[in-house]
């Protein structure tokens, strides 16, 4: 029968500075006392001491000495992250030092240390003599590991959580590939060690073949740096990151600075950052920097696909009844068809938008706002290089009523006053003032019916009869150079995008909803929708659908299938059934392969900087061939030209302790700043050596 012994001053220790509360228990199923007054305890033992566990099949304890000796095959295990397996040994009553034959230790339940001889000395350090390291299955078939660091001895720092490995040598597959005569590795179990990262072999077209080596340094436990020098035979380059918590927030950074043979001489470079700060009274700050030495620095490199840098300060507050917000931000472009007449194009910014309820009841909700927008250009020439600034001061009323037969009646009505300050631009007087106002009346019926098998039908006609006129001289436009029709702007007020122009003259908008939901967890939605004018007012462009009398029709739809697949679609179709925009999206993701794309089609429009037809088609997709290997793919195809502008290949392959992976990419678009460019990527790294796991590691198969 089993039985426990709980021992104060007998088995384990009598009180001990800074431990006078400690005790140990020991469960056995023989528990006896020999005559030199030795404990001996046989079977199923199991000892509990300060948050360590050990089991054994025998341990004789000499009062005397304060010293076990163990009989294996014995566990120790000292948390959740580290236990030792040996076959015997001797320890202390602390279970702190002592000395353990035929020994292996497991941290973090990846990487495994076996050694000929294990040391426990002062509960700090572990000491392991002729050691063999891995996390790597072995099988019975061959004791040969994928790879493996053997060393002549290892010290394991509990306190710093640092591996220290003497005479090192890696193999793989048995074989000798590198010496280290000192090496020192973070514990697998130290979630942020200072040390090196996963190097990888990077190929890119322009710069050759090339080693990139991250090192990580932690700051505190709120912040850390990595710095990754890339180093080929075409360039020399230092990558960096930098991340910190704040009190009231975070920050982060990003950048690289290189010399290379693109062009000789120079000092190249990039740096993105970002942070966001909660400041009192529900204020926050938040910046963003992009800052770039060249025009085609990002993509010689390929970190950044970007073509358009804006860097932001914004202070902003958003409550229940306020909104405020202001923002200064500096415009880059880097499109080839823009450099040239960059100083055209607006450089600097500084918006403030202010709204605030001043009203609320039955009668229905008022705002007041302010908004207020300026506008540099670097040029100093005449009409090209026009600067302005607007102020921008108004009201807007909404309110809403459900009449009966479930018809639900909403009103509003807006109006606001322009102030306007133009220089460099003899189109405009210097000092416009513009006045509009408008009102929109809506009636949705929203009807519900629910079929025999429990799926749900909504179908809802909307009808919005709408004015807005405006008066006054005539302004710059700025915010609304681009327009489209959506679902979102079906019922507005204005279908543009900003301030600067306002739809005006009567319209009826007319729309219908349409949604099923599905018991068997799937649903689709459709809106279908148009809008009709008494009389053209020639502010929108032909490729917008908005032009004429008569809109273009407005279809919508989308379906959702329990999470896992989407599908959706917007078209813009003309009175003689002819497409003026496609938009086509689809998403399918399963546990073992998702797959995504996308096909876009806008037809020629100069005034939007368009003077061709659009057509550009996306996919992406990954699968998993089985538990080791994975594979990725993109692709992005020009329609309209009949080319391909980028394609990419990856490949991974991974076990419990190994993974590699290779990806190949190549964008094939140029410009008068960039070439077309390849890019080869090689990664490989061994689990247990500070890399973390994987949540799906593949096990390694050791049948047959």
């Amino acid at each position: 029968m089993r039985f426990s012994f709980l021992f104060v001053l007998v088995f384990c220790l009598g009180p001990l500075p800074g431990h006078a509360q400690e005790r140990a228990s020991l469960v056995a199923d023989r528990v006896f006392i020999e005559a030199d007054s030795r404990l001996v305890a046989e079977g199923n033992i199991e000892v509990l001491y300060d948050g360590q566990r050990l089991t054994a099949s025998r341990i004789t304890y000499d009062q005397n000495t304060g010293i076990m000796d163990i009989e294996g095959p014995l566990t120790l295990t000292d948390g959740e992250s580290a236990v030792v397996l040996a076959d015997s040994g001797q320890l202390d009553e602390t279970l702190q030092r002592g000395i353990l034959e035929g020994a292996r230790l497991v941290l973090n339940q990846r990487l495994q240390l076996a050694s000929q001889q294990l040391t426990r000395v002062s509960g700090r350090f572990t000491r392991l003599s002729r050691v063999v390291a891995s996390s790597c299955e072995i099988c019975e078939t061959s004791e040969t590991p994928l790879w493996e660091i053997r060393a002549s001895r290892v010290v394991r720092d509990e306190e710093e959580l640092q591996l220290y490995f003497d005479k090192a040598q890696l193999r793989v597959a048995g074989v000798p590939i590198a010496y280290i005569p000192r090496l020192r590795l973070p514990d697998p179990t130290l979630e942020r060690a200072r040390g090196f990262l996963v190097p990888s072999i990077r190929t890119r077209s322009q710069l050759s073949t090339g080693l990139r080596t991250p090192y990580f340094i932690p700051f505190g436990d709120h912040a850390d740096v990595t710095l990754t020098p890339y180093v080929s035979p075409r360039t020399r380059t230092l990558e960096f990151a930098y991340r910190q918590e704040v009190a009231y927030g975070s920050l982060e950074f990003e950048g690289a600075i290189s010399d290379d043979e693109i062009r000789q001489g120079e000092i190249r470079g990039y740096l993105f950052g970002s942070g966001t700060f909660d400041l009192p009274e529900d204020f926050k700050l938040s910046f963003d920097i992009e800052l770039v030495s060249d025009d085609s620095y990002l993509f010689d490199y390929g970190y950044e696909d970007k073509d358009r840098l804006d860097s932001a300060l914004t202070f902003s507050r958003v409550r229940r009844d306020q909104n405020l917000r202001a923002r200064a931000v500096t415009y880059r472009t880097l499109r080839a068809s823009e450099i040239e007449r960059e100083q055209e194009l607006p450089n600097d910014i500084l918006q403030f938008n202010y709204r605030q309820r001043v009203a609320r009841g039955r009668a229905g909700s008022l705002w007041a706002g302010l908004d207020a927008v300026g506008i540099r250009r670097d040029s100093g020439e005449p009409g090209v290089g026009r600067d302005v600034s607007r102020v921008s001061a108004g009201l807007d009323w909404s309110t809403s009523r459900t009449l009966p037969f479930g018809i639900v009646a909403e009103a509003s009505a807006e109006a606001a006053y322009d102030f306007y300050d133009v220089s460099q631009d003899p189109d405009f007087d210097d000092n416009p003032t513009r006045g509009r106002a408008g009102a929109a009346l809506t009636l949705r019926w929203p009807l519900e019916r629910t079929e025999a098998r429990g799926a749900r039908q909504i179908l809802e006609p909307i009808v919005q009869l709408a004015w807005a006129d405006t008066s006054g001289d005539e302004v710059p436009n700025e915010d609304s150079v681009n327009v489209e029709l959506d679902e979102g702007n079906l019922f507005a007020l204005s279908r543009f995008p900003g301030t600067d122009n306002y739809e005006t003259g009567p319209r009826l908008n007319l729309g219908v909803k349409w949604t099923r939901y599905d018991p068997t967890d799937w649903s689709i939605e459709t809106t279908l929708g148009r809008i009709f004018r008494l009389d053209d007012t020639d502010q929108f462009s032909t490729g917008t659908g908005l032009s004429g009398r008569q809109s273009d029709w407005l279809f919508a739809v989308e379906y959702q299938l329990g999470g896992r697949i989407l599908v959706s679609s917007r078209s813009l179709i003309g009175s003689d059934l002819t497409l003026t925009r496609s938009e086509n999206r689809f998403s399918w993701f399963e546990e073992t392969y998702a797959l995504s794309g996308s096909h876009i089609w806008i037809a020629a429009e100069p005034s939007e900087n368009r003077p061709d037809d659009l057509s550009e088609l996306r996919l992406d997709g990954r699968y998993r061939l089985n538990q080791s290997w994975r594979a990725s793919s993109e692709w992005r195809f020009n329609a309209a030209d009949g080319e391909t502008t980028r394609a990419g290949l990856g490949l991974t392959w991974e076990n419990e302790c190994v993974e590699v992976g290779v990806s190949l990419s190549r964008r094939f678009t140029s410009s008068t700043t960039v070439d077309p460019a390849t890019e080869l990527d090689v990664r490989v790294a061994l689990a247990g050596l500070g890399t973390g796991a994987s949540q799906r590691t593949a096990r390694q198969n050791c049948r047959g």
